[in-house]
């Protein structure tokens, strides 16, 4: 079974590297071009019974008072009982260049205590960024997808119910200006920052151009000037973009041990190094007897204790891992030490321990 598994590792990393290298908008964003995080507060109205309770939830009673303040309705001095009201954060990603008029998904959750948000309406609510500008203005059917029910004696619940999602339920009210079309400057982030990678991706826009223009100014960052032949910056991105670049990382092992998973960079190397493994197997078993006197003697029933002891150890010879070259004879080496994956975490983080893997390890 281990053999199989770590050849499927290899398989999916080396089927991998078999293809093109990725392209630059697979593996960098642009300056400016981003989502931004939108948060808002709300009511979800039209609960059955299953809403806050008020006299808990003192910030839902607050806002429903002021609510109702607006429509000049006055029940500050009211016992309110109503179980179908809400108290919500709502949140949402505003995406990059969303024009006023659009629509936007929002997701929303309750912080009271309600037990479900099912068949709820959010009152319209302004979502803002954290300096406070309203963006979006959200509105509409929460869509649940757990449920809760329940009797006197027993309940039952799936999912979440306190949480949902409302579709194309915020307005986008506020552009957030950026004029990248005219921009002569702009800077390429790199997701997985690296010199060589940043170097790499600088020399293969200047080869496209014919002209110094881009230049790595960072491990994380290129810095790009749009040149003359280019009237706007819209156009130089476009054609930039889908240049193929070599990526290069580090050497790294993610382990996580939860699941007995292993995933191992290309550049992961082994030094020459001697392995054994094997197990221990202890086995504790207890057969009591029961000791019962004769009809006519003066005793007492009794339990004697009988408890067998075996230790089995695995025989397993010493194995040398010699120093690879590639990742594939790292894997081959591997696997012919017929070990199961969680045994593989042990051996490489003890191959780690005594200097012979060079690599990273990280453990989830």
């Amino acid at each position: 079974m281990a053999r199989v598994w770590i050849s499927l590792l290899a398989l999916i990393l080396f089927g991998a590297s078999a293809q093109a290298d990725p392209r630059i908008k697979d593996i960098a964003d642009i300056e400016g071009v981003r989502d931004n995080v939108i948060v808002g507060y709300g009511l979800v109205v039209g609960l059955n019974g299953t809403g806050d309770t008020l006299r808990n939830a003192a910030f839902t009673r607050e806002y429903v008072n002021r609510m109702m303040e607006r429509f000049d309705i006055r029940i500050r001095e009211a016992d309110i009982r109503s179980g179908n009201i809400a108290s919500v954060m709502i949140t949402a990603q505003l995406p990059p260049f969303a024009t006023a008029g659009s629509r936007i998904d929002v997701s929303v959750a309750s912080i009271g205590d309600a037990s479900s948000l099912q068949g709820g309406i959010l009152l319209a609510a302004p979502l803002q960024d954290v300096s406070g500008n309203t963006f979006v203005v959200a509105q509409g059917s929460v869509a649940v997808g757990g449920f809760s029910a329940g009797g006197d004696a027993a309940s039952i619940t799936r999912g979440v119910p306190t949480t949902g999602r409302i579709a194309n339920g915020g307005i986008v009210e506020r552009e957030n200006p950026y004029d990248l079309m005219h921009a002569r400057d702009i800077r390429i982030a790199l997701r997985n920052p690296d010199f060589t990678t940043a170097r790499r991706m600088a020399q293969a826009i200047n080869a496209y151009i014919g002209s110094p223009v881009a230049q790595a100014t960072d491990p994380a960052t290129v810095k790009l000037t749009r040149p003359d032949q280019y009237p706007d910056m819209i156009g130089l991105i476009a054609a930039v973009e889908q240049l193929r670049v070599e990526a290069d990382l580090p050497a790294r092992v993610i382990i996580d041990e939860a699941t007995g998973t292993i995933v191992m960079g290309e550049n992961v190397r082994v030094s020459t190094v001697a392995i054994a493994q094997g197990n221990l197997t202890i086995s504790v078993s207890e057969t009591p007897l029961i000791s019962q006197p004769n009809p006519l003697a003066n005793g007492q029933t009794a339990e004697v204790p009988r408890t067998q002891i075996t230790a089995e150890e695995d025989m397993a010879q010493l194995g040398v891992l010699p120093e690879t070259v590639s990742l594939r004879e790292l894997v081959d080496g591997l696997n012919a030490l017929g070990v199961t994956p969680r045994d593989m975490i042990t051996i490489l983080q003890t191959i780690k321990a005594a200097g012979a893997l060079q690599a990273e390890i990280e453990v989830l």
